[in-house]
C-alpha cells in the first residue's frame, strides 16, 4: 500500500470529514489491512466505520452470485478460479452479528448507526414537474380544459342531457383539484398530432371511463351510455397519474409520434421507460447449466422440449431435467434445483417499455438517469415503469397495434381506389359481418382470431356490437379462473335460467346475462351491495389485483363482508359475491377496455367482407402480426375466392398491391432477405424504362447475389426465362459490360454481334428484345412439388397449392378440415396437416391445442396432459403431423380429443411456420 498516497488523500478526506471504512469476511491477511487502516484513522484523527459489503441478503445468495459472475465473464464454475467469492460472508447481518463481529470495535458500530441516522436521501421528493401545456391568453390550464371539453360535448352529443353535465362537471372539478388539468391537455394535444398527420389513434383502457376523455376526442367509447364507473379511472384517493394509453398504427406512424414529443420536450426531457426483464424457465436453466458445464445438448434439448414455459401442475422442474438428459442421480441434480429456485425471477437485463414515454417540465436527466437507445433518436430511463409511477414520474403509452396500422393502410387502399371508407363510418349493423363471425371465419380479423376465441363464436353467435365487446372479454384469464365462461353461454342458448345475486344487481349484470364478466362489475356489485363508494370500489380492485397482497385483499374483503352484513344480505349471498369478486378480480378484464379493443374487431371483420383485397393486402404488408402466418393468410384469401398473383419484377412494388376487386399481387415485402432500399430501385428503374432481358435487368438493378437467386428460385424472374430453373442457371452468368459498351452504353461500331446490337437498339427504343439470343438452360425445369417447397423457403407461404394438397391421394382414411363439421360426435377419425398453432395455457390445467392446416381450413386436437408429456417431442419439433382421435362435435364446433400422434410422412416437403406457446 502506497502509505504517502493515501496520507494525502487522507488530509483532504479529514477536512471533509470523511470516515475510514472497515470489513471483516474472515479472509486471509484482511486483519493486516484494517489494523492499518485502524492506525491510520487514529494518526489522521478520522472515525471508524464498520460495513460488510453486503452483495446478497442471504448466505445463499452467494451461489447465486457466482453464477452470475461465471455468466458475466463467460466462463463456468470448474474454471472460474479465484473470480468466485471465497465465502458466504457478505449477506445481510443482524445488529447483533456486526457487534460480535467488530466486538473490540465498538465505537465502528456507533459510528455506522450514527451515519445512518444522518443520512435523510429520500425519492419521494425528486423535485419531478409533470410539463406546463401552453394556453391561450386569459385562459388557465383549468378554464382552457373546460372550454374545450365543453366544445367537444356539443360535438359528440346530440343533446347535452342532465345525466352528461352532472358527469362532466364531477370529472372537471375532480381533475382541478387533483392538479390533473395539464396532464389531460398533453394527450389531448398529441392526438390532435395524430389526426393532423393522418395516424390513427385510440384511447383504451380505463381512459374509456371517463366522459372527459370522450368529449376530448381522446377514446371513442362513451362512457355515459355504457354505464361505466369513473373511479376505475380517476378517484380522489388515487396516488398516481390517471392512466391514458394510445393505440397507434405500429411501425413508422408510431414512431413519427414518439419523435416529436422528443422534438417537443427536447433530448433530455423525454425518454422511453424500461422493463426489467427477469430470469424464467428457459433463460434460468440455460445459465445455470452453462455455469455448472452441462453439455450444450443437454441445455438445448431442455429448451426444445419445454419452450412453452413451466408448468409444475403437470411436470416438475425435476422431472423436465431428466428428460432433457440429465439423471436425477447427476451429482449437480441438487445444486441445479436449488439454483434455479433462487434465480427464478431475478432482474435479468433492462429492456424497453413497449410505449410508455415520461417526460418533465425541465430537464428529466436530472430526476433519472438516462441512456441511448439502440434504436436512433430514441432515449431510454434506466428506471423500469412500476418505480416511475411510484414515484410520480407521468408516463403515457404510445402503443403499436398492427390491426390498426393494417386498418389504416386498407382504408387508404379504399380511398385510391375510389372506394372511400373509414373507421367511423363503418356501419355497426352488418349482417355480413356478424355472419362470418358466427362461422368463426376470423382469421386475421384483430381479437377474435384466436383457437379458442373460434371455439367460442359459433357458441355466442354475436348479432349485435355488445356481444363482440364481451367475445372479446370472455376469453381472459379473469372469466375462465372464475368459471364463468360456461354458465354465459349456457345461458345465452337457453340451456340455463338467467338468474342474479340480489334482484337489486340486474341493471348491472343484466346485459351480461347475470354474469359479471367486466372490472366494472364488480365495483358496481361493491356500490350497490355494500354502500362502497367510488374511491372504496377502486380500492378494492387494487387490492385484488395482479399486485395484491394477501394481509391487503383479506383487509378489504372483510370490510366488503360487514358492509354486507349490515345491510342485513344473507349470508350464503354474501360468500357467493365475495367468492365471484376475489376469483375474477385477479385477471378481471375492463369493459371499457372490451369496448376499445371491439371497435377494431368489428372494424377489421367489416373490411374481410367487404374490402377482401385491401384487407388481404394490408395484413401481409404488416407482418409479423397476429395469430397466423402469412401463409395461412394467402390460402385463408383463396379459399375466400380471392385470386393472388405471385411476385414478378415487372409488376411487383415493395408492398402487396390490389390489383381489382378480387386480386391482389405479392410485394417484394413478403421475399425472404429482400432489401426495401434494392425494391426501391428496383421499381424506380422500370418506371423509367421497361426491362429488356434479364441482362438488362442485372445490369440496372445492383440486387445482391443472393437476392437474385431468391429471386429466380421463387419465379420473379420467369418473365425472362422459361421456367426458375432456367432463370437461376442466368443469374449465376457474370456480364461482361465491355460487350456493350461501358456502363451498359452502345457497342462500338466495330464491335458485337448483330444480335448484341439488336438487343441494344431495342432497349434504347423501349421495345422487346425479340432477336435477343436464347440461351438454352441444361436445368429441367422444377416439379409443382418442388416449386411449392421453393416458394415456402424464399417466402414462407405458396401461390400454388398447399403442401397437403400434393399428399392427399396418399392419405385416403385423413378427413380435411372442411369435412369435420360433418363428423359424428363420439366417433374416431385422424385429421393430418401443417401444424401452424400450438398452445398451452397456464388456464388450460396442463392440456396443449394444436391446430392443424391442410388445403381446405384449419382443424384443432385436444391433447391432455399425460399425452402431451408422451408426445412432448414429437408434437413441439414435427412440422406435419397425423392425429387420431374422438371426435367433439357440438355447438358447430369440432374437436378431435387426441389418442394418437404420428409424424406426417412427406418427402420433404416445407409448411408454414408455427404460432407457438404465446
Amino acid at each position: 500500500m502506497d502509505w504517502g498516497a493515501q496520507a494525502a488523500g487522507l488530509r483532504f478526506a479529514a477536512a471533509r470529514r470523511k470516515l475510514v471504512e472497515l470489513q471483516r469476511h474472515f479472509l486471509r491477511g484482511e486483519e493486516c489491512i484494517n489494523r492499518q487502516l485502524v492506525d491510520l484513522a487514529a494518526h489522521y484523527r478520522l472515525s471508524i466505520l464498520a460495513t460488510n459489503g453486503v452483495q446478497y441478503a442471504k448466505p445463499y445468495g452467494r451461489e447465486v452470485l457466482d453464477v452470475f459472475t461465471c455468466i458475466r465473464e463467460h466462463t463456468h464454475l470448474d474454471a472460474a478460479g479465484k473470480i468466485l467469492t471465497q465465502n458466504a460472508e457478505r449477506h445481510l447481518k443482524s445488529d447483533c452479528e456486526m457487534r460480535e463481529l467488530f466486538r473490540d470495535l465498538p465505537e465502528a458500530i456507533e459510528n455506522t448507526a450514527r451515519l445512518a441516522e444522518r443520512l435523510t436521501f429520500s425519492l419521494k421528493n425528486l423535485g419531478y414537474e409533470f410539463p406546463d401545456f401552453p394556453v391561450p391568453d386569459g385562459h388557465s390550464m383549468d378554464s382552457f380544459l373546460r372550454t374545450i371539453v365543453w366544445f367537444g360535448a356539443q360535438q359528440r352529443y346530440a343533446a347535452i342531457s342532465s345525466r352528461v353535465k352532472r358527469q362532466l362537471e364531477e370529472e372537471l372539478n375532480l381533475i382541478q383539484k387533483l392538479g390533473f388539468p395539464g396532464y389531460f391537455l398533453i394527450v389531448w394535444d398529441i392526438v390532435n398530432f395524430c389526426r393532423e398527420h393522418n395516424i390513427m389513434v385510440q384511447g383504451r383502457g380505463s381512459a374509456a371511463n371517463s366522459a372527459v376523455c370522450y368529449c376530448l376526442g381522446i377514446t371513442p367509447v362513451d362512457p355515459v351510455s355504457n354505464n361505466l364507473v369513473f373511479e376505475r379511472f380517476l378517484n380522489e384517493n388515487r396516488k398516481g397519474w390517471p392512466d391514458i394509453d394510445l393505440d397507434l398504427p405500429s411501425g413508422d406512424r408510431r414512431e413519427s409520434v414518439i419523435q416529436e414529443i422528443y422534438r417537443r420536450y427536447g433530448k433530455h426531457g423525454a425518454a422511453m421507460t424500461a422493463n426489467v426483464i427477469t430470469y424464467r424457465g428457459r433463460s434460468a436453466a440455460r445459465e445455470i447449466g452453462k455455469a455448472l458445464n452441462f453439455s450444450p445438448s443437454i441445455l438445448d434439448r431442455f429448451s426444445h422440449l419445454f419452450a412453452n414455459g413451466d408448468f409444475p401442475h403437470t411436470l416438475d422442474l425435476q422431472s423436465q431435467i431428466e428428460q432433457a438428459g440429465l439423471p436425477k442421480e447427476h451429482p449437480r441434480m441438487p445444486a441445479f434445483i436449488n439454483l434455479y429456485q433462487a434465480i427464478y425471477g431475478l432482474p435479468r437485463h433492462l429492456g424497453q417499455h413497449s410505449g410508455g414515454m415520461i417526460i418533465c417540465q425541465n430537464k428529466l436527466s436530472s430526476f433519472v438517469p438516462l441512456e441511448n437507445a439502440s434504436m436512433p433518436g430514441r432515449a431510454v430511463a434506466q428506471w423500469d415503469k412500476d418505480d416511475c409511477e411510484d414515484l410520480g414520474i407521468v408516463k403515457v403509452d404510445l402503443l403499436g397495434l398492427g390491426m390498426m396500422s393494417v386498418m389504416q393502410d386498407a382504408f387508404e387502399l379504399c380511398r385510391e381506389r375510389g372506394r372511400p371508407l373509414d373507421l367511423a363510418h363503418i356501419p355497426k349493423d352488418d349482417a355480413a359481418t356478424f355472419a362470418i363471425m358466427q362461422k368463426a371465419d376470423t382469421i386475421g380479423v384483430f381479437q377474435i382470431e384466436s383457437r379458442a376465441q373460434m371455439a367460442t363464436l359459433p357458441r355466442m353467435k354475436p348479432k349485435c356490437f355488445y356481444d363482440v365487446v364481451i367475445e372479446v372479454a370472455i376469453i381472459r384469464p379473469g372469466p375462465i379462473q372464475g368459471d364463468m365462461v360456461h354458465p354465459y353461454l349456457a345461458r345465452r342458448a337457453g340451456r340455463e335460467p338467467v338468474t342474479y345475486f340480489d334482484p337489486r344487481l340486474e341493471p348491472v349484470l343484466g346485459r351480461t346475462l347475470g354474469v359479471p364478466l367486466f372490472q366494472e362489475q364488480m365495483l358496481k356489485i361493491a356500490m350497490i351491495m355494500a354502500d362502497f363508494s367510488g374511491n372504496e370500489a377502486e380500492e378494492l380492485r387494487r387490492a385484488l389485483s395482479f399486485h395484491r397482497s394477501e394481509e391487503r385483499m383479506q383487509k378489504v374483503s372483510v370490510k366488503l363482508r360487514a358492509a354486507m352484513e349490515r345491510k342485513n344480505i344473507p349470508p350464503d349471498k354474501i360468500d357467493k359475491i365475495i367468492q365471484s369478486i376475489s376469483s375474477f378480480a385477479l385477471y378481471g378484464f375492463p369493459e371499457s377496455h372490451a369496448i376499445s379493443f371491439a371497435i377494431l374487431a368489428y372494424g377489421s371483420a367489416y373490411l374481410k367482407v367487404h374490402r377482401a383485397p385491401e384487407f388481404y393486402a394490408s395484413l401481409l404488408n404488416n407482418q409479423p402480426m397476429g395469430f397466423y402466418a402469412p401463409a395461412t393468410i394467402v390460402k385463408d384469401a383463396r379459399r375466400h375466392g380471392l385470386k393472388i398473383q405471385a411476385v414478378c419484377v415487372q409488376k411487383s412494388i415493395w408492398r402487396c398491391a390490389v390489383v381489382s376487386d378480387d386480386t391482389f399481387r405479392l410485394g417484394f415485402c413478403v421475399v425472404n432477405g429482400m432489401r426495401q432500399e434494392h425494391a426501391e430501385e428496383l421499381v424506380r428503374q422500370r418506371q423509367d424504362r421497361q426491362f429488356d432481358s434479364l441482362d438488362d435487368f442485372k445490369r440496372r438493378v445492383r440486387l445482391s447475389k443472393e437476392e437474385l437467386r431468391t429471386l429466380a428460385e421463387l419465379g420473379a424472374l420467369n418473365c425472362f426465362a422459361e421456367h426458375r430453373r432456367a432463370a437461376m442457371w442466368e443469374v449465376e452468368k457474370t456480364l461482361h459490360d465491355d460487350l456493350l459498351g461501358s456502363a451498359g452504353g452502345p457497342p462500338a461500331s466495330s464491335g458485337g454481334s448483330p444480335a448484341e446490337r439488336c438487343l441494344w437498339r431495342a432497349a434504347a427504343n423501349g421495345r422487346p428484345a425479340a432477336c435477343a439470343p436464347q440461351s438454352e438452360s441444361p436445368l429441367a425445369p422444377m416439379t409443382l412439388p418442388e416449386r411449392v417447397k421453393a416458394d415456402y423457403e424464399t417466402m414462407n407461404l405458396t401461390t400454388g397449392p398447399h403442401p397437403m394438397k400434393l399428399l392427399r391421394e396418399k392419405l385416403p382414411n385423413i378427413w380435411r378440415a372442411s369435412d369435420l363439421p360433418n363428423a359424428k360426435h363420439g366417433s374416431t377419425i385422424k385429421i393430418a396437416g401443417n401444424v401452424i398453432c400450438r398452445q398451452r395455457p397456464g388456464t388450460a390445467k396442463g392440456f396443449a391445442f394444436v391446430s392443424l392446416e391442410d388445403e381446405t381450413g384449419v382443424s384443432n386436437a385436444i391433447v391432455d396432459p399425460d399425452l402431451f408429456e408422451r408426445f412432448r417431442l414429437l408434437i413441439t419439433e414435427e412440422d406435419f403431423l397425423v392425429i387420431e382421435g374422438e371426435v367433439q362435435n357440438s355447438d358447430n364446433v369440432v374437436l378431435i380429443k387426441t389418442r394418437e400422434i404420428k409424424p406426417l410422412a412427406h418427402e420433404n416437403l416445407v409448411g408454414s411456420e408455427s404460432h407457438d406457446f404465446h
